[in-house]
């Protein structure tokens, strides 16, 4: 399994804003740009898409040794070999998912405020998402948590704990300056002209 205490950079490969076609050529973009970990996501899309996507996706980051974790659905994680799934705050969500994916692989899940966060800490998961911090188009139904509490849920969880939420390259100080130490970036990336470019750009100001 990564070190996930070492990753920095969450990439989310999210269908919203990648057409079908696109998959593999942004994958390549993501991983050569150098995203720690890279999540797929097709809310939209049927599972036996998802897993089809997912077996174009896994020689990619093989290759560039970056964790490819599939959201919401652990049997297709299983199924493909990926390294992972990411769940959400269904009950028993966690325990099923470990219970298919099994205790080698990667379990992430949601968590939209610092109770939450505190209660999944003592779930058999290997990280966290933390938020949404600012309003975002990805997860319009949300209401945002704001920066206040990311010293204090890095102060009592011991697991990586990834903030999400509105998370852009011009955004990323005020994060840092709050305590956060790793980040999950989507639209800005997928949206950019140059995502390699964005990615390194954030990354630079993350291990600054």
């Amino acid at each position: 399994m990564a070190n996930l205490y070492h990753c920095h950079l969450y990439g989310i490969l999210d269908l919203g804003y990648v057409a079908r076609g696109d998959v593999v050529d942004m994958a390549e973009k993501l991983v050569r740009g150098g995203v720690d970990i890279l999540q797929l996501r097709a809310k939209s899309s049927s599972q036996d898409e998802i897993a089809a996507m997912a077996l174009q996706v896994l020689p990619i980051t093989r290759e560039g040794g970056v964790p490819l974790i599939i959201n919401d659905y652990p049997h297709i994680a299983a199924e493909t070999g990926a390294d992972g799934v990411h769940v959400g705050q269904d009950d028993d969500a966690v325990a099923m998912a470990r219970a298919i994916v099994g205790d080698e692989a990667i379990v992430g899940k949601s968590t939209h405020s610092l109770d939450q966060a505190c209660a999944a800490a003592e779930e058999p998961v290997d990280y966290i998402g933390f938020g949404p911090l600012f309003a975002t188009p990805t997860k319009p139904d949300y209401r945002p948590i704001g920066l206040q509490d990311i010293a204090t849920v890095h102060e009592q969880v011991t697991l990586p704990i990834f903030c999400i939420g509105g998370i852009k390259q011009d955004n990323l100080d005020t994060i840092k300056a709050h305590g956060g130490l790793r980040v999950v970036i989507v639209s800005g990336i997928l949206e950019s002209p140059n995502p390699e470019g964005y990615i390194a750009a954030c990354r630079a100001t993350l291990t600054s």
